[in-house]
């Protein structure tokens, strides 16, 4: 079976070779694990993004960025691009941030392919079918505090590596590369609300892609966490290709996967963060998806279109100011 941490290493070892080009800084922790400051004392790069973003996916997508205007009308902002033949295992079996990692005063939202390892979480991996045995380790962390030997330590022992195995990549939300790699993530965005929201089986999808646009450094990490949302919620388009069974209602899918299906859509993500007493929880889980969704129903050979890109919102968001 494909592993994602054996994939994504061979990724790191090319972001460890070429840190100077990158942007990045490399350190070696006491007990032998590598962090990879992607933006936290450095400044990062477009293309340590794209790794980042690609590592992320556990090496099974192909990551571009244009710097020409994405496809939002009156705003224009660079783009990422995700291309992936392996969409369940890609996106929830490594890219989802489905890991929190807390250890003394550390915090950070984990994901990449170490999730798998651990198995963070365990349903996930049930729902999809996948497992992953490798001995190293790779975990993508969004926060602005660099990680300590307890923290390598006990990623080690949760996904059963020795630590000098561990490898962590470090990107805080008001980077240029947590930016990149939250947008990077519009095609988990779809498939996340199928399996969590609609409980479509997502090993269904064969081949999924999207775009989104690039949110500029418009604030901190708390202003940041609601405008990269934006980006995917308002501005990100999917396609999904999927071998459907005979009673799967399709059509009905698609409608009911982008964001402008939820009761919560309708203001940038940091009002509706607000009003729900800044509760996660309290937000309507269906908010989280792409805003255009493309699904090509490889059975019966259909086609379907729904969603739309907000670009008055995603103006909102990032204060948009055009100088005439």
């Amino acid at each position: 079976m494909l592993s994602v941490n054996k994939k994504a290493y061979e990724i790191v070892k090319k972001m460890i070779e070429n840190k100077e080009e990158l942007n990045i800084d490399v350190l070696k922790l006491e007990n032998g694990a590598t962090v990879l400051d992607c933006g936290v004392k450095t400044l990062g790069s477009w293309k340590a993004g794209k790794l980042f973003t690609k590592v992320c996916l556990g090496g099974l997508a192909k990551v571009s960025i244009s710097p020409s205007p994405c496809q939002c009308k009156g705003l224009n902002l660079p783009y990422v691009k995700v291309l992936t033949s392996h969409p369940a295992i890609s996106t929830l079996g490594s890219q989802k941030a489905g890991w929190a990692i807390k250890v003394g005063k550390f915090f950070a939202m984990g994901s990449g392919p170490a999730r798998a390892l651990a198995k963070k979480p365990k349903k996930t991996y049930e729902e999809i079918g996948y497992e992953d045995n490798a001995d190293v380790a790779i975990l993508c962390l969004e926060t602005s505090k660099l990680p300590n030997e307890e923290v390598a330590e006990y990623v080690a022992k949760e996904c059963n590596v020795e630590p000098e195995n561990v490898y962590l990549l470090v990107a805080p939300t008001a980077s240029l590369v947590g930016s990149i790699q939250i947008s990077g993530r519009v095609v988990e965005n779809g498939t996340y609300k199928m399996l969590e929201v609609l409980e479509f089986d997502v090993n269904k999808v064969k081949y999924a892609s999207g775009l989104a646009p690039i949110a500029p450094i418009v604030g901190d990490d708390f202003t940041m966490m609601g405008v990269t949302n934006d980006m995917v919620l308002y501005g990100g388009i999917t396609h999904y290709y999927i071998k459907a069974d005979e009673n799967d209602d399709i059509e009905g899918l698609c409608k009911a996967l982008p964001s402008s299906s939820s009761k919560d859509y309708g203001k940038p993500f940091l009002e509706v963060f607000k009003a729900a007493d800044y509760d996660f929880y309290k937000i309507d889980k269906g908010m989280f998806a792409p805003a255009v969704v493309v699904i090509n129903d490889m059975t019966n050979g259909k086609l379907y279109r729904a969603g739309k890109v907000n670009v008055e919102i995603l103006k909102k968001s990032i204060g948009y100011v055009e100088l005439y």
